[in-house]
């Protein structure tokens, strides 16, 4: 048996020989020309009218062994034009093919996508979309480069159907900023302002991002929070080696070299870099436990690291900096891949704002506050990336951690009267704050192959992330101007305030686990797929608010006159000599706590009916837990209050596409999705300004119900060209809107949010990209782009609440009262002229022009006989001028905001009680026009 198995083994040993001498091996290298040359990585390569095939590894490295003989190679990749290169094979030896590869001129046929690698390029996006049974836009990183794209918000602005509203985010299909959902990496990450959805995505520098992912329509692997949009940012990939540096300065007209107003406690290095130092914190003299303390004069006087004095100085340029590194290290025999990137940004902003800032009375129908405001915004973000990724032939894993922080400080003067005073046209407010917010978040996600064919495979991922949204440091003074350079102001009625708030999300956990299987044809690119997973998430928060004012001391002088932009001394003074002094105002309702758990399970199923026809079919099941605990005004010692919400929604989705033909798909889409608020809308917390006016959640909100429809047709005429036009409806139950009420006090008004009965969207969605050279092929060079969405939306609303309580809303009193969907545009136009040249064989260029509109929508909902307060159109022209000076330097060049239109808020001119004033103007400023330039270096 022994003699035998020798035997075996010595005759395969030298079959194997004899085989291997009569094989000869074609290999070779394939580079990436849109990238100079770098290797590229997970190509394909093909025999013509064999099945022998190979993918380049991560080196872009490739090997085939045949047999002797005449051979064409296909080299091809997502998004790049095929090649192809005859080849013969002798016995015994390697024939050398290295293949450069463009993303010029391919046909759009389906291939199978087995790596991300190329999503950046917009040709490859392109192929995607139009590959996807989904609905789903990208905007990836080539693209934003040659738009001139500097952070992620404004990135996805060039997406059919989104605008950007300065401070209030992404409106998608003209919904506010509630409807939208962000995932980081295909993870749940949460918010680190509690006035927005979403983390605002303009700290987001684009310099850490690959691709961003907008789907439209609703899929069982995305959380059911969905109405707007769902946004997916994936980080920047790590394949290659390099190191970059870029730096950035800007100008905007009547913002830089302007007089410019700064808090003297925001005027050292480190606040210039956003990282304050705790002077600004609150005083170590005020209890842990709020009550109803009065300092001392030594603590008054003495007990706060920071004080209302200003510096009034000439505002800089714009500036910023950025140095990414990454690199790449095979490991072990097998070539096992370890890269790692590491990515610092920084920049800042310095913004002034004037304009009219009014209110009106829901009385008498005149001005309750009727100012002139003046605002002072020294700006900054820092981020910070390190990405780290493993990969073998079946497993790759990746470990990312995120840094973000933005600081505001804010001079904002307003000049005018308050709570209807038309008498005091001189009336003074100056509010002198510091906003601060961090996000941290570390992810470790990865994919494995079960099976080498890629068959069976599985995707997790879990993230955590804590959160910071601090106003250390807000306070005031209302008093009178006496001229330019002095103001007044009595020590009683609260009119000194230093007001602490902080909203800390202590931890957020989310988590997700994904299998698939790809069954039914040998060929995987035309088997079905079932998939199964769990998403999940856990957020814990807590807020204080702590409120301190002036108090006049017996026996003392009531008023006080000093310097404007230098009344320390004077207060100090003051205090030492027992004018006034200190006290808390903070009420019982100070703290709050907030606690939210979603899991869900959900299965998806994607049946290839034929080559033309595909459907996908799938439910999710999402269980919500929300625990809210607060007090009401009272006693401290009150015990906390509980709202507890569970619900659990089934959540269908439905998929399909059909391919009319190699250029175009007709899809369907139908989904049931829910609205969770922004957590400052259903947060128990009053935020009071000192104009008077206050922000209140309500706590009372419930989650709006969504039935959404749509269908698509697209066509794809080149690689670089797309029509598409899109009918969509939403049915809401439930909305969430923002609404006006008068206050219970004397003057001021409350900004808060309720839900209506149903509301029903109706819209159409265009958008176009061509090359000119169809015209012409002397515009060979140009290319056009433009989108548009239409849309017509019906809101009905209940006359009385459940609680026997008049909803207070203006129409209440009409019947069958309805109106326009709060925050809903009727249109939005974008569009872009591109302009591509070749100054040199180095120097590349690339100049677009880009122009964004949206039309007039509901701001506010009116109430007690008050109109509606609308958003007027805006229209926002940039241009950009994109170089490429040679392989390492890069050069951009930007004109921001041409026309320079004013941002402007009206009130509607269909109140039911007689209005008094002649301009119904609420809100008005113009931004500027901007220019910057940014220079980039690569190593």
């Amino acid at each position: 048996m022994k003699f035998n198995l020798k035997f075996l083994l010595f005759t395969l040993f030298i079959c194997t020989i004899s085989i291997a001498q009569t094989k000869g091996t074609i290999s070779g290298l394939l580079t990436d020309k849109e990238s100079n040359n770098q290797p590229l990585p997970f190509a394909n390569v093909l025999l013509k009218g064999t099945n022998i095939s190979a993918n380049t590894d991560i080196d872009g490295k490739y090997s085939l062994s045949v047999n002797p003989g005449n051979y064409t190679v296909i080299f091809s990749f997502v998004g790049y034009e095929s090649v192809e290169k005859a080849v013969t094979v002798k016995a015994g030896e390697t024939v050398t093919a290295n293949q450069v590869l463009s993303s010029g001129g391919y046909t759009l046929q389906d291939v199978v996508v087995k790596s991300t690698a190329s999503k950046e390029k917009e040709t490859a996006l392109l192929l995607e979309q139009k590959n996807a049974v989904v609905i789903k836009q990208s905007i990836g990183a080539q693209e934003m480069s040659r738009k001139g794209v500097s952070d992620v918000e404004e990135g996805l602005t060039k997406i059919t159907g989104i605008t950007k509203v300065d401070g209030r985010g992404l409106f998608v299909r003209g919904l506010e900023d509630r409807y939208n959902s962000l995932l980081l990496n295909d993870l749940a990450v949460p918010s680190n302002n509690p006035f927005k959805k979403i983390i605002p995505l303009d700290i987001f520098p684009t310099d850490i991002v690959s691709v961003i992912e907008t789907y439209k329509t609703f899929n069982t692997n995305l959380y059911g929070d969905f109405a707007g949009a769902t946004f997916n940012i994936i980080t920047a990939p790590t394949g290659k080696s390099q190191t970059k540096i870029n730096f950035g300065a800007g100008y905007t007209i009547n913002n830089n070299l302007k007089k410019f107003l700064i808090s003297r406690d925001a005027t050292s290095t480190s606040d210039f870099f956003g990282f304050s130092g705790n002077e600004r914190d609150l005083p170590a003299a005020l209890n842990k436990t709020p009550g109803n303390q009065t300092f001392t004069t030594d603590q008054a006087a003495n007990g706060f690291g920071s004080g209302y004095d200003v510096k009034s100085d000439v505002s800089p340029l714009n500036t910023s900096f950025g140095i990414l590194h990454s690199e790449k290290f095979n490991i072990g025999k097998n070539d096992n891949v370890f890269q790692y990137l590491i990515s610092l940004n920084y920049d800042n902003k310095y913004q002034i704002r004037n304009g009219v800032d009014r209110i009106f009375n829901t009385a008498q129908g005149n001005y309750d506050n009727d100012l002139v405001t003046s605002q002072y915004k020294f700006t900054t973000n820092s981020s910070a990336l390190v990405g780290l990724t493993y990969k073998t032939k079946r497993l790759s894993l990746t470990s990312n951690t995120t840094y973000l922080k933005s600081t505001e400080n804010l001079i904002q003067d307003q000049l005018g009267y308050t709570n209807s005073n038309a008498a005091q046209t001189n009336g003074f407010i100056r509010m002198n704050q510091l906003q601060e917010s961090t996000f941290f978040n570390t992810q470790l996600f990865g994919n494995y192959k079960i099976t080498e064919d890629e068959r069976h495979t599985i995707k997790s991922g879990v993230s955590y992330s804590t959160t910071q949204y601090e106003l250390p440091d807000r306070k005031s003074f209302k008093g009178t101007k006496v001229n330019d350079d002095t103001a007044s102001i009595s020590y009683s009625g609260n009119s000194l305030t230093r007001q602490y708030l902080d909203f800390k999300g202590d931890q957020h956990i989310s988590g997700l686990l994904e299998y698939s299987w790809k069954f039914g044809n040998e060929d995987l690119s035309k088997s079905h797929k079932l998939t199964a997973g769990y998403s999940g998430y856990m957020n814990k928060m807590g807020s204080e608010f702590r409120f301190l004012v002036s108090q006049l001391l017996p026996g003392s002088s009531n008023s006080a006159v000093f310097p404007t932009n230098t009344p320390d001394a004077t207060f100090r003074n003051d205090i030492l000599n027992n004018q006034f002094t200190y006290r808390e105002g903070t009420n019982s309702t100070y703290k709050a706590m907030l606690q939210e758990f979603i899991n869900a399970g959900y299965l998806d199923l994607a049946w290839k009916f034929s080559e033309k026809f595909e459907v996908n079919v799938g439910a999710r099941l999402e269980q919500t837990h929300r625990e809210t605990k607060y007090r009401e005004s009272g006693s401290f010692e009150d015990p906390y209050l509980k709202i507890i919400n569970d619900k659990t929604d089934i959540l269908p989705s439905f998929n399909t596409k059909y391919i009319l033909n190699d250029k175009s798909n007709l899809r369907f889409a139908a989904s049931k999705t829910i609205t969770r608020p922004v957590i400052m809308e259903s947060y128990p917390l009053e935020f009071v300004n000192p104009d008077g006016t206050i922000e209140r959640g309500n706590q009372f909100l419930i989650n709006s119900d969504n039935y959404n429809f749509d269908l698509k047709y697209e066509l794809f005429p080149t690689n670089k060209e797309l029509i598409s036009a899109t009918i969509f409806t939403k049915m809401i139950d439930n909305p969430i809107e923002r609404l006006f009420t008068n206050s219970a006090g004397s003057g001021g008004q409350i900004i808060t949010y309720g839900n209506s009965n149903k509301a029903v969207l109706y819209g159409a969605e265009f958008e176009f990209l061509f090359q000119l050279e169809r015209i012409s092929k002397s515009l060979s060079n140009f290319s056009i782009g433009a989108n548009a969405s239409l849309m017509d939306t019906k809101v009905t609303i209940e006359k009385t609440f459940e609680n026997g309580v008049n909803n207070p809303e203006t129409i209440a009193v009409d019947n069958n009262p309805s109106r326009k969907l709060q925050g809903a545009s009727p249109w939005i136009l974008n569009g872009d002229l591109r302009y591509d040249s070749e100054f040199s064989e180095k120097w590349k260029s690339s100049m677009t022009m880009v122009y964004n509109l949206y039309s007039k929508r509901i701001y506010a909902v009116g109430t007690n006989g008050l109109d509606n307060y609308y958003e007027m159109p805006f229209g926002k022209l940039d241009f950009i001028w994109q170089n490429k000076l040679s392989d390492k330097f890069d050069v951009k060049l930007s004109v921001d905001n041409i026309l320079n239109p004013a941002y402007k808020i009206e009130m509607g001119d269909k109140s039911r009680i007689d209005i008094t004033e002649s301009d119904l103007t609420v809100r008005e400023y113009k931004k500027g026009v901007g220019f910057s330039m940014n220079i980039s270096y690569t190593f």
